[in-house]
């Protein structure tokens, strides 16, 4: 391809990480001859947690929504409970606890990083009030000293939406170990990926015992393989929770090949913040920002525009030159499900501005930077860089935040 054409090749939003030997692994499987969970390729994905998070106490699954359907079981919510949780999520980290029927409760965000805010929290708390869920969005953990410190106080059960955060890091601790219990995402948009499939993350060993029976359909299965049982009953709820051994052949060929994956994303990661940081300095957009004791893994670079037109016409602006752009959630609070099973408490401050303000940015592995460049001029032009121009973005956030 010539440097002309390449100049016009479109950009794509994602693309699924590859590392060019998922079909050397998958073949293993067939030579293998076993399919289902359990096998070799799912214990290998467990033991390479246990070696890179300390822990052994993780269950590979199907998905991270499985891992927090697991997780809502856990804590034993039921209708007189209610949940804690932020409106700026995915449905899953919701509707995990619906299942259980509890009543969620959606505070509002922090602006700066676009995580719950901990004052919202304790604000929120009644006495039915039973569980906490965060979100760790783009790979920034939420405020865990405060979050805890919250529940310690109250009693409550922290259950850490960590999807987006795999071999992220609060204060030298692992995303997906900051609470009680942790829940992961491999989803094909997500850094490592094999399709579909997740994990759930706890360093309670009673919480471990019962999800291994719960991962296998309410039985003591797993304890009959180990040979701790001569057979197998039924002992509590459960369901087909466990990852299939295709899904973890490519799952165990990514997590090889970790650390290069993440660095190139976070190369991508910097190039925009490097060339996008001074339209900030300008005050025409908002850009990520990430708290010193907190380091990312490069999953999303987004930048707030003034308000959502200006959002759309960016996203328009962009996809004119060749570029896919994408704003990310719609607030829970205000869908006919949130309505239907939650309610927001206090004032919803930032959740529905900040995010109507969000576009996310193409970002993948292998994404050449001559196409990072791309973009971010695209989004220099928009703004008639150099020119300047008012802006009605959210005030810098103090460092004291941190």
């Amino acid at each position: 391809m010539d440097t002309r054409s390449k100049q016009h090749e479109t950009i794509p939003f994602s693309r699924p990480s590859l590392t060019g030997e998922e079909f050397d692994y998958l073949k293993r499987v067939f030579e293998i001859g076993k399919f289902s969970g359990k096998g070799y390729f799912s214990k290998s994905c467990r033991e390479w947690f246990a070696q890179h998070y300390g822990t052994s106490s993780v269950l590979m699954t199907p998905s991270c929504t499985h891992a927090l359907e697991i997780a809502a079981m856990l804590t034993e919510v039921g209708s007189a409970d209610e949940v804690i949780l932020p409106s700026f999520t995915f449905t899953s980290t919701a509707t995990a606890f619906v299942r259980c029927g509890a009543s969620l409760v959606f505070v509002d965000i922090r602006p700066d990083t676009m995580n719950i805010d901990p004052e919202q929290i304790e604000k929120a708390i009644t006495n039915r009030t039973k569980v906490i869920v965060t979100m760790d969005y783009a790979g920034v953990a939420c405020d865990y000293d405060r979050i805890n410190e919250i529940a310690r106080a109250h009693g409550l059960t922290v259950v850490e939406d960590a999807a987006q955060a795999l071999l992220c890091s609060y204060n030298g601790k692992w995303c997906g170990t900051l609470g009680d219990l942790g829940c992961l995402s491999f989803h094909e948009t997500k850094n490592l990926h094999c399709g579909e499939g997740g994990a759930l993350v706890t360093g309670n060993q009673a919480y471990f015992v019962r999800a291994e029976i719960i991962q296998e359909k309410g039985t003591d299965r797993s304890r009959f393989l180990r040979g701790e049982v001569d057979k197998y009953t039924w002992q509590d709820v459960g369901s087909s929770y466990e990852l299939s051994e295709i899904n973890g052949s490519i799952l165990r060929c990514q997590l090889e090949q970790a650390k290069t994956i993440m660095d190139d994303r976070r190369r991508s990661w910097e190039i925009y913040q490097d060339l996008l940081t001074p339209l900030a300095r300008n005050g025409q957009i908002g850009v990520p920002h990430v708290p010193q004791h907190c380091v990312h893994n490069g999953h999303i670079y987004y930048i707030k525009t003034r308000d959502k037109t200006d959002r759309d016409a960016l996203i328009a602006f962009l996809k004119a030159r060749g570029a896919q752009s994408t704003f990310h959630y719609v607030p829970l609070h205000s869908a006919p499900a949130g309505r239907r099973f939650g309610r927001f408490h206090g004032e919803d401050r930032w959740t529905t501005v900040e995010s109507e303000k969000l576009l996310r940015l193409p970002l993948y592995y292998r994404m050449e930077e001559a196409h990072v460049v791309r973009v971010a001029e695209a989004v220099k032009e928009y703004y008639g860089y150099n020119r300047g121009h008012s802006s009605t973005l959210t005030p810098p956030v103090p460092q004291s935040a941190d």
